[in-house]
């Protein structure tokens, strides 16, 4: 392992025509990043990958056409804006399949840019809050770049590797970039109380980071023995697991362990799972794994939408044609629990854009993808109510669905869905 000294003499290592991998979320090398377009004049052709990152993708500019060409599986909002311009692309996948890319040389990685923590005294970094597909881009790639940062917390599970798998590093002393929670609503209190009326004690989340999730946790007070295996969590979490609410005590799988694949939030979420060994961060192939999920009792999976359809149908990557997030876990985790004995998937939303418009639609968005189909879908709320479909036909689960639209659209809804069915 070679110490430079500074990221741009790291980054000397790269070549043209080769793939670069960037380390996820809260764990994306800020320093690294930044200094790519400093070798924009002798590259060309150089594809980078990533799902969510956190910092400017400057890297994606138009000037750069020919030199650097993003191909992302998730799209956060540094790198939404390019993908409208179409100088970065989009590639539709469930998380838990992008390590096989990886690991089958489907899309092989030259290098991966990562961020870690201080190499304990037997030489061993952690992967910090994001192991998610990153492990297996660092396990493949053929050259590793790090950011060792003294901010990183050092996490158990998966995400433990040795300096000698790292090529080269540079020394940073930057916090993690956080992710400020938002005001959670009155509407999304309404849509967190729905779902936790779901959910009985004894039962296992997976929960993403946003206002609904967070609305979700907070409603769960008065609730016992639950436990967590989640794509990914975030500050909400932390008062359950203070509270004893989350203890994972009935868990078959990683008994008394928080599982999950990335951690996003603020510096308190950071510090908390710092060398604790009740979170462990695992691969996404085994998070993410459907035949993993449904083995696990009364699994509730709790994922959001941009809309629904009056048959079921959820578009919840797309805006139209405009893609927006991506695929994510949503599959993953809706298919799992539907599968688990006593499990509860849901897809909650709020029934109207900030426009005002409908999130219940008689038909999706001319474009708009499908995400999850209309036959995995059971329950679906709004502040409105619980609508679960599981077993009905196309004109009950339309009747079903116009009920926790909101009123100012359950007439227009209720005429056009008799011309559908």
């Amino acid at each position: 392992m070679k110490r430079y000294n500074g990221a741009t003499e790291a980054l000397s290592l790269l070549t043209s025509h080769s793939r670069i991998f960037i380390h996820t979320a809260a764990a994306t090398p800020l320093t690294l990043v930044s200094a790519l377009t400093d070798h924009a004049s002798r590259l060309k052709n150089v594809e980078i990958v990533s799902i969510h990152t956190e910092g400017e993708a400057l890297y994606a500019d138009e000037k750069y056409t020919g030199i650097f060409e993003p191909n992302v599986f998730f799209i956060g909002k540094n790198i939404r804006p390019y993908i409208k311009k179409h100088r970065a692309q989009f590639v539709p996948m469930f998380l838990s399949e992008i390590p096989l890319l990886f690991e089958k040389n489907i899309l092989p990685i030259d290098v991966a840019l990562i961020s870690v923590s201080p190499p304990d005294r037997n030489g061993y970094c952690t992967l910090g809050p994001s192991v998610d597909v990153s492990l297996a881009a660092v396990k493949n790639a053929k050259i590793v770049i790090a950011e060792i940062n003294k901010h990183m917390p050092r996490v158990f599970g998966d995400g433990i590797i040795h300096t000698s798998q790292i090529t080269g590093y540079i020394e940073v002393d930057r916090p993690l970039p956080e992710t400020i929670p938002e005001k959670v609503t009155d509407i999304e209190l309404k849509i967190g109380k729905h779902c936790a009326d779901l959910i009985t004690d004894g039962s296992t989340l997976q929960m993403g980071i946003g206002s609904i999730p967070d609305a979700v946790l907070a409603s769960l007070t008065s609730h016992r023995d639950l436990g967590v295996h989640t794509e990914m969590f975030s500050d909400g979490l932390i008062p359950l697991l203070e509270k004893g609410i989350v203890n994972n005590r009935l868990k078959k799988k990683y008994n008394g362990k928080v599982v999950s694949s990335f951690v996003t939030g603020t510096k308190k979420v950071f510090d908390f799972i710092h060398d604790n060994p009740m979170v462990n961060l695992l691969n996404t192939a085994y998070v993410n794994d459907t035949a993993v999920i449904k083995q696990i009792p009364k699994m509730v999976a709790i994922n959001s939408a941009i809309e629904v359809d009056l048959t079921g149908q959820v578009c919840a990557d797309s805006i139209g044609n405009q893609v927006f997030s991506g695929i994510g876990g949503q599959m993953d985790f809706i298919r799992g629990a539907s599968l688990s004995s006593g499990g509860v998937p849901i897809i909650a939303l709020s029934s109207t854009t900030n426009k005002g418009e409908s999130k219940i639609t008689t038909n999706l968005k001319m474009g708009a993808g499908v995400v999850t189909t209309r036959a995995n879908v059971h329950f679906v709320v709004t502040e409105y109510g619980v609508a679960n479909l599981y077993g009905k036909n196309l004109k009950q689960r339309a009747q079903a669905l116009i009920n926790i639209a909101h009123p100012d659209h359950q007439e227009r809804l209720t005429k056009e869905a008799f011309y559908l069915h």
